[in-house]
């Protein structure tokens, strides 16, 4: 608890700067969300395409949008993914590294 008078510091203005996978969780999280929102929306769009089978004519050019959507939304996620599991991998000093080349050499 606070003292009186004193605010408590706040998620923001701990975390302004951050190292490692965490400045790539945001955008990983967002484009998950992204991912499968556009996945849902697809879905629903082929069920309206399949059972009420509209006839306007902006309907061809609007149900395959969210398919479209998903594709780019699974790349983008899957790239910054990768680089969220890159960002978290430790470092390895230079005792690991002389370690593997004298174990390699043996």
């Amino acid at each position: 608890m606070t003292p009186p008078g004193r605010s408590a510091t706040t998620r923001r203005a701990r975390s302004r700067h951050r190292t490692g996978s965490g400045r790539f969780a945001r955008a990983v999280r967002y484009a998950g969300r992204l991912l499968c929102w556009s996945l849902g929306t697809a879905m629903a769009s082929a069920a309206t395409d399949l059972l009420f089978a509209p006839h306007a004519q902006w309907w061809s050019y609007a149900w395959p949008a969210p398919w479209i959507l998903t594709c780019a939304s699974a790349l983008t996620w899957a790239v910054l993914r990768a680089c969220e599991k890159h960002a978290a991998r430790p470092v390895a000093d230079d005792e690991d590294l002389r370690r593997d080349e004298w174990e390699h050499a043996a």
